[in-house]
């Protein structure tokens, strides 16, 4: 994906779990190819299930068919190599294909983010502006927005990647981490530019996140205060019942994502952060499906119809 630079590091050695006892990475593995494999179906399910339903065609759901898309390409970026090296004795990974997972776990990482806040203005628009929601959230418009939500994912993973593997690696070579993260990557830098390069990722990654934030925040302070007038309880409910899933999914998102990026600066131990690095690479998107599926009444109630239909059509 990169041109060459004038790196002296041909090769990294991803250090994340090497500093586990042994006995324990078989139940690493299993324990996280399990969440894996249920991450994988339970999105693919939410996605056969939508393209199955049509009274799911609308476009809240096509959202979620997106963002299950950005959630199993983000876990297909990090997790598969997760699982190989936690059973191999010789964790390397070459430069181009460190330079890959960061490009495509930063592209779907961010993309994920800008459908979380798409979806968020679509149930303002639902809530706040209901007689214009047609005409505001018509297919071309939802189009442009699950496009400009990859285009922005893609824009970021590059940005991002291009200019920290523009920097020159003259050794070491372990990455204290368990995939090509910025942070762990950026310190076996050398040269005067390392500073710069890494404040600037710094403020691009954490200005795009806080801006997803905030706009969701927005969006749910003006969802507050239409639900609020409601006269009825039962109207206040059904409304809040819409947003219930997705404002689940955010909290949870931004809630790892905070503890992750904003804990205190001093000594951690390696073992400390592979485990923290976890929460949002692996039980992050794990829940993700759980969450829409048990939160949302008319998807559980697709998929539970679905389900059954297919049981009997191969019963019969």
């Amino acid at each position: 994906m990169l041109g060459r630079n004038h790196s002296s590091v041909s090769e990294f050695i991803l250090v994340g779990f090497s500093t586990f006892p042994r006995h324990l990475l078989p139940a690493f593995f299993l324990l996280f190819l399990l969440m894996y494999l249920f991450t994988l179906l339970g999105n693919l399910l939410i996605m056969a299930t939508v393209w199955s339903e049509r009274s799911l065609h609308t476009p809240m759901y096509l959202f979620l068919c997106a963002l299950s898309t950005s959630e199993i390409l983000y876990t297909l970026a990090i997790t598969p190599r997760l699982l190989a090296d936690l059973l191999s004795t010789r964790r390397t990974i070459t430069w181009a294909a460190c330079a890959n997972q960061m490009f495509f776990s930063f592209t779907f990482g961010f993309t994920h983010s800008f459908l979380l806040t798409v979806m968020g203005y679509d149930r303002y628009v639902a809530i706040c502006h209901p007689l214009r929601y047609n005409v505001l959230m018509s297919p071309r418009g939802c189009a442009c927005l699950v496009a400009w939500s990859w285009v922005g994912g893609s824009v970021m993973g590059l940005v991002v990647t291009t200019a920290v593997f523009h920097l020159t690696f003259c050794g070491p070579n372990e990455i204290h981490h368990f995939f090509c993260h910025v942070p762990p990557v950026v310190k076996l830098a050398c040269g005067t530019d390392v500073p710069t390069v890494a404040l600037g990722v710094g403020l691009v990654c954490i200005m795009a996140l806080l801006g997803c934030c905030l706009l969701i925040l927005l969006s749910y302070a003006f969802i507050v205060a239409a639900i609020l007038r409601i006269p009825s309880a039962e109207g206040r409910h059904k409304a809040f019942s819409t947003c219930a899933s997705h404002l689940t999914v955010v909290i949870v998102h931004y809630g790892f994502a905070s503890v992750v990026y904003l804990k205190p600066k001093g000594p951690q131990s390696l073992e400390g952060d592979t485990l923290m690095g976890i929460t949002y690479t692996v039980l992050t998107p794990f829940l993700s499906p759980i969450i829409f599926s048990l939160r949302n009444k008319e998807l559980k109630t697709a998929m539970t119809k679905t389900f059954l239909r297919k049981l009997h059509l191969q019963s019969s």
